[in-house]
């Protein structure tokens, strides 16, 4: 069965996809390296918290629609997957809102442990920058119901997805003694 494209509509769709996927690390990028931080309130240092339960979720969504593809449960697999992607969504809006508010955290643990964070934390970040392009490219097949390119494309995003929601959570475990509360 041949999937339906509509080529100009599809290009459009691909440059904004490649758009976002530089401008929304850029746009992170210069509003981390902002010093002078916007007062929205003392709520915004729950963020990280909050944060860490929205990767939490996510993680367990994405498991939750790998099974139900597997069991071939395509309409709740659509459901975990949406909710996987507005998670997502979210937890960008609120890491760049806590960012806009509030100074990074530094780090405290010393010896190996500090390696070990580093790694999970640089690798966490390098692969988040990976993954936006093939996520956003495996919503847009999935809407557009080009489901063989979209299983093609989801062999590459999901284990960096995956990958990206689990060492979230751990550089948040690690870090989180360090938050001035």
């Amino acid at each position: 069965m041949k999937e339906a494209t509509n080529s100009g509509s599809e290009k459009k769709s691909m440059v904004l996809i490649n758009t976002l996927s530089v401008v929304i690390p850029v746009v992170v990028a210069i509003l981390l390296g902002i010093r002078t931080k916007l007062d929205l309130g003392e709520w915004t240092t729950v963020l990280p918290h909050l944060n860490a339960v929205i990767n939490s979720l996510t993680t367990i969504f994405l498991l939750v629609g790998l099974y139900f593809i597997k069991q071939k449960n395509i309409q709740y697999h659509q459901y975990t997957m949406t909710i996987a992607f507005s998670l997502g969504a979210c937890f960008l809006v609120f890491y760049v809102i806590y960012h806009l508010t509030n100074a990074s955290t530094t780090y405290g643990g010393e010896g190996n442990i500090r390696y070990f964070y580093y790694t999970i934390l640089i690798s966490h970040i390098l692969m988040s920058l990976i993954v936006l392009p093939f996520v956003l490219r495996a919503m847009f097949f999935a809407v557009t119901k080009q489901f063989i390119r979209h299983k093609k494309v989801t062999k590459i995003a999901f284990p960096i997805w995956l990958y990206v929601s689990v060492t979230g959570v751990i550089a948040y475990l690690m870090i989180s003694p360090y938050y001035i509360h």
